[in-house]
């Protein structure tokens, strides 16, 4: 006999209608606007049990509701976000990784900038799932990416309670906040992908998960050179409205998109991903006389060393190379992307544990 896991969560008896269910569930507040699976006792258990662990263990406390994070509210809003339990393991990882205190998930949630956790994953089980890291890998049309990229977003608002126009306060928002999960383009990449970057090992697979509040599509179609494509990308960095300028000091960082076809033109010129880096917090920097009394100004976090008295020193977008995640995204089209985080959040990373 197969072991059962004992579910804690309180029942509800609703009529067996599919309306019925989803009317009740949007009466509760437990939807993001779109139909959600009805997250039935067998549905959650079967989404638990290849995972092999406690249903009670506690994750984490999930601001700003301070309310515990158990394995079985992941799985509940999981069968909810139309996950199967394969997804399992990712969105486990995935909500470990925005409960990290560096991560600040009470921030980059109720901020006005509408900021959203955005999911990258890397390794073989990118693959083994179908999590798209290919053409059109930011929209929709992938299973995998659109359920656990919403299965996150659900546990913040429903275990969270970032309900808008009550603890979410973002001013406009973004559709990004219904899902965003992608993986890199290990396989167009002409660099090794970010887990061998940061010492996992081959077989090992990872979430990287940024909280940011802007995706700048970048066409570069002319210039003949990869160091010339990330010089256009810069330029499209360097504007008084991007809030990142005024918030080094707090954290700010960015997530740099690349497609294969500039990756290549890239590693074409001899660049590294740490290159690029370097590249990028040299060249992406505006004057501080540009940035002074406009945009968020009154709100400026700045590292010591840069100079209030100088208008002519110039402030770079991020603190330190380090605070640039590149990856590679994407099918054919010469069309990259950069992702501006929010400023009061750290890119966390976590290693997904597969059940036994």
């Amino acid at each position: 006999m197969v072991d059962r896991p004992i579910l804690q969560s309180r029942r509800v008896r609703v009529p067996d209608s599919f309306d019925a269910i989803q009317d009740y569930c949007w009466q509760q507040g437990w939807t993001d606007g779109l139909p959600v699976v009805p997250a039935t006792e067998d549905l959650v258990r079967r989404m638990m049990h290849s995972y092999g662990e406690d249903p009670g263990r506690v994750l984490g406390v999930i601001p700003p509701g301070i309310a515990r994070v158990t394995l079985e509210k992941v799985a509940i809003n999981a069968v909810m976000a139309g996950c199967v339990p394969e997804y399992f393991p990712v969105v486990v990882a995935a909500v470990e990784a925005v409960l990290q205190d560096e991560f600040n998930l009470a921030g980059v949630s109720s901020t006005t900038g509408g900021a959203t956790p955005v999911i990258i994953v890397n390794g073989p089980i990118a693959e083994e799932l179908g999590i798209n890291g290919d053409v059109a890998c930011f929209g929709p049309g992938f299973r995998a990416n659109a359920a656990i990229g919403r299965a996150v977003r659900l546990l913040i608002r429903n275990v969270g309670g970032l309900i808008p126009g009550e603890m979410d306060k973002a001013t406009l928002a973004s559709p990004e906040r219904y899902s965003f999960c992608f993986a890199e383009n290990e396989q167009r990449s002409p660099w090794e992908p970010r887990h061998l970057e940061l010492g996992y090992g081959p077989n090992a697979s990872i979430v990287t998960v940024a909280g940011i509040r802007g995706i700048y599509q970048v066409m570069e179609t002319t210039v003949p050179t990869g160091t010339e494509v990330l010089n256009t990308i810069v330029g499209t960095m360097k504007s008084v409205g991007i809030s990142n300028y005024y918030q080094t000091g707090t954290g700010a960082q960015i997530v740099l998109v690349i497609c294969p076809e500039h990756a290549a033109d890239m590693a074409g010129s001899g660049l590294s991903k740490e290159n690029i880096r370097e590249f990028i917090f040299q060249n992406a920097r505006m004057p501080l006389g540009q940035l002074k009394d406009v945009a968020h100004y009154g709100n400026r976090n700045w590292p010591s060393w840069i100079d209030e008295s100088n208008l002519e020193e110039r402030v770079p977008i991020v603190a330190s190379p380090d605070d640039i995640v590149v990856v590679v995204a994407g099918g054919d089209g010469r069309h990259s992307a950069w992702l501006a985080g929010w400023g009061v959040t750290r890119i966390v990373t976590k290693e997904i544990g597969l059940p036994e």
